[in-house]
């Protein structure tokens, strides 16, 4: 997990003292209330796959509120136009109806790759609504004979050259999906965040022991619901200008540059923390203690080596291979995470691998109580090792010497001791959290910065 996904975490844990600090839980206190007149949009599958001269159903379903009565018109746009993908939409639905179909057709002759399809949702007396579908065009893969694959002494070798060739610039969209269930002074609420950002990676000159690579954030894409209220974040779309927003503005302004040990992979400096932190807190002033907490030196770097952290020292891949790893990250006033992973190759070849991960977390409450409007005086979550949490997969592309895929589900449960105002709560917490990594050598669609 990078940078900025804790980042996006740590402002979800921040969203946790607006619920704790009141003993009526109000929506006014995230600067949104209950909108009777609002209509919200979903699409089903939101993503998806088809072939070329093959079609795309998808399901829409719009939520009223409860004086949202009005026929509503929807549009769909696609983008990139021209290419052979079209969209058809339900034009018109009365003000009863709470479905929609839309339908993405393509031809014979579509172009490859991803299609961004835009909806609009428009009633009288009502916001306007919108929501996305992508859905990528690609042709039905030629099956050949399988060629037996001959063991290799010591496991196929395959090199890490993420970084080796100047200015070969790629792309990682990372997600994170997470889920808190709390109980607090006997009044239960659930929290809701996804996550998304588009990260390019740029390769610079090379010293003699180090790659150096410049990492920027393209793009973010948040939806936090909690209890109902909603934040909504895409830069992708125009956003109406507020501090949140202009955060996020910023933060796609912000650079790293990391140095990396060849022979180790580990991260020996990091330039341009600093200026990150400055810009983030000439935004808001109330969070620069916590930024300089949470995105120390050492914090940086601790959070750019999974990224590449399932790859063996041995730089060889044979099934069965096993290799550990272990994790210290300090957050300051947010606590400690130690995690403990296990790798398991499951199948190699000359050209890529795939390896099994499990892991077991440990949280320790902070000793640093500056940062947060609140105090962590104590913590004692566990992590719940039910069937398919815990685990994840890493595939290693040998060709492009990266991993092109890797995912992680992981589940927590326990009690937080929490002081706000003097006052102490618990609060009983299940979490869950999926993350998922995946590079592209391209700039994927349906990321180009709102006009």
């Amino acid at each position: 997990m990078n940078a900025w996904r804790w980042l996006g975490l740590s402002m979800f844990l921040l969203a946790t003292v607006c619920f704790i600090g009141t003993s009526k839980y109000a929506p006014e206190a995230f600067g949104q209330g209950a909108d009777d007149k609002k209509i919200e949009v979903k699409a089903a599958p939101d993503k998806g796959t088809i072939e070329p001269g093959k079609a795309q159903a998808v399901a829409l379903t719009l939520t009223r509120g409860k004086s949202a009565d009005k026929e509503v018109t929807l549009t769909a746009d696609v983008d990139p136009k021209d290419k052979g993908v079209t969209a058809k939409i339900d034009a018109k639905v009365d003000g009863k109806a709470k479905e929609a179909k839309l339908t993405v057709e393509s031809t014979s002759a579509a172009t490859e790759g991803d299609y961004k399809i835009s909806i609009k949702v428009k009633s009288t007396d009502s916001p306007d609504a919108s929501a996305t579908v992508v859905v990528t065009v690609k042709k039905a893969a030629v099956v050949t004979p399988a060629v037996p694959v001959v063991p290799v002494a010591g496991g196929h070798k395959l090199p890490f050259k993420a970084f080796e060739v100047k200015d070969k610039v790629f792309y990682t969209v990372q997600k994170t999906e997470t889920v808190q269930e709390m109980t607090v002074m006997n009044q239960k609420v659930i929290q809701k965040q996804e996550q998304e950002f588009l990260i390019k990676w740029t390769p610079k000159a090379a010293d003699k022991n180090n790659w150096v690579v410049e990492q920027e954030i393209k793009g973010v894409k948040l939806k936090i619901d909690i209890g109902g209220n909603k934040i909504d974040y895409d830069s992708s779309i125009k956003n109406p200008k507020n501090p949140m927003t202009d955060f996020f503005e910023q933060l796609q302004k912000s650079k790293l540059t990391f140095y990396i040990d060849k022979d180790k992979l580990k991260v020996d400096k990091v330039e341009g923390r600093e200026d990150f932190i400055k810009g983030l807190s000439d935004i808001n002033p109330q969070m620069r203690s916590l930024l300089n907490a949470i995105l120390s030196d050492k914090a940086l770097k601790n959070m750019a080596e999974p990224a590449w952290s399932a790859y063996p020292d041995s730089g060889s891949f044979a099934k069965d291979q096993t290799w550990e790893r272990k994790s210290v990250l300090e957050l300051g006033p947010i606590g400690t995470y130690k995690t403990d992973f296990t790798f398991k190759v499951t199948s190699a070849d000359a050209k890529k691998a795939a390896i099994d991960i499990t892991t077991n977390l440990t949280y320790t409450a902070p000793t640093d109580k500056q940062g947060l409007p609140f105090v962590i005086k104590s913590a004692k979550l566990e992590v719940v090792n039910a069937e398919g949490w815990n685990k994840g997969s890493a595939e290693f592309d040998g060709e492009n010497g990266r991993f092109k895929e890797t995912s992680l589900k992981m589940k927590l449960k326990g009690d937080l001791e929490i002081e706000v105002g003097n006052q102490t709560t618990t609060v009983n917490l299940t979490q869950t959290q999926t993350a998922t990594s995946s590079t592209k050598s391209e700039e994927p669609t349906g990321w180009a910065p709102a006009k």
